[in-house]
């Protein structure tokens, strides 16, 4: 599916990106592999550790473009020539997207629509762009953002034609072990000698995927989508207070209340839109309502309609991790480089 063909990632220098790059490169031959990002000192980084995992004939296909998903002038040139599109870069951090939301604004929103313009003129074949658990029912302006950004990319199919460009989205919460999420938060405690950790709200709980299986999602939506199409994986949930215990045994825990903008249990599929959404042996996908859609043309074969009024929620799951369960994945996990995270709308907070 991949063999000889040109990749851009936007935001391709983050947790995503970086093993979107190790994984591609494991299981396919790509043409040439583009980091499209703003920020040259990170790439520099990326740059510098891929050297050490990729043979000369891979780094020679990975390519470091700079350039900001504001810039339409900058993404028509990154586009040429490209066949698949994933976009990653976004503002993802709730209080700064709080504190600048015109600048939220013109990175989560304008920035797909540049994106959608890019692709449909440059014809690119297939993109796949990345959501959030936050854009389910938005409770603060990067929910909020990213819904948009979501319709934008489904609807985007309208303007497609039969052979235009194939618009789909990946839906997740917070990975396991990537920058933004909780546990390299606590093992940054744990190092620091403490033995108390804090936790927002006791009855709090999340979804469970590792860097990889949302790498293997992302792949899936290149291999079978064919417009409008959103994806969710069906994994585990987990009690944030089990995870502290398996990270730091008969720790304490203290409750410092949850913060604006924070949910108690990650939404992926709300009852509204069960209607319209099919399940499959490892994944959900929910299908957009448009007159332009039908099942005829973009059905993928072998899913079954669920329940109207079914709603995936990290809190009502039917498979959950216990401390042990946890403590196995832990040991695991391929945790990115964590010196800088921050702890976005993750269970704990710094008090």
């Amino acid at each position: 599916m991949l063999n000889n063909k040109s990749i851009l990632i936007t935001g391709g220098t983050g947790s995503f990106g970086q093993k979107f790059i190790e994984m591609i490169f494991e299981k396919y031959n790509p043409r040439k592999v583009i980091i499209y990002s703003r920020d040259e000192y990170k790439q520099f980084v990326v740059k510098n550790e891929f050297q050490k995992k990729l043979t000369g004939e891979q780094m020679d296909k990975l390519r470091f473009f700079i350039g900001d998903v504001r810039d339409k002038d900058r993404l028509y040139r990154a586009f040429k020539d490209v066949d698949y599109v994933i976009h990653a870069a976004a503002m993802k951090q709730v209080p700064a997207c709080e504190y600048n939301p015109f600048e939220a604004i013109k990175t989560n929103i304008h920035g797909a629509q540049n994106i959608v313009d890019a692709a449909l003129d440059r014809g690119v074949k297939k993109v796949v762009a990345l959501s959030t658990d936050k854009a389910v029912n938005p409770i603060n302006l990067y929910g909020g953002t990213k819904l948009v950004s979501d319709k934008l990319f489904i609807s985007a199919n309208a303007y497609s034609g039969d052979n235009g460009t194939v618009f789909s989205v990946v839906r997740y919460g917070n990975v396991a072990g990537s920058r933004g999420s909780v546990i390299p938060f606590f093992k940054n405690l744990i190092e620091k000698g403490e033995t108390e950790l804090p936790i927002t709200d006791f009855r709090m709980s999340r979804f469970w995927i590792t860097l990889e299986e949302g790498v293997e999602l992302v792949f899936k939506a290149l291999e079978e989508s064919k417009g409008g199409e959103t994806y969710i994986s069906k994994i585990p949930s987990f009690k944030i207070t089990d995870l502290a215990k398996a990270m730091l045994p008969n720790c304490n825990l203290k409750e410092v209340g949850i913060r604006e903008g924070e949910k108690l249990h990650e939404v992926m599929v709300t009852k509204d839109d069960s209607r319209t959404t099919y399940e499959y042996d490892k994944h959900y996908i929910v299908y957009p309502h448009f007159d332009w859609w039908n099942v005829k043309n973009y059905f993928t074969e072998g899913g079954k309609l669920i329940e109207e009024g079914f709603e995936y929620d990290s809190g009502v799951n039917t498979e959950w991790l216990d401390v042990e369960d946890l403590r196995k994945l832990l040991t695991e996990l391929d945790m990115m480089p964590c010196e800088e995270y921050f702890s976005l709308e993750v269970a704990v907070t710094k008090q």
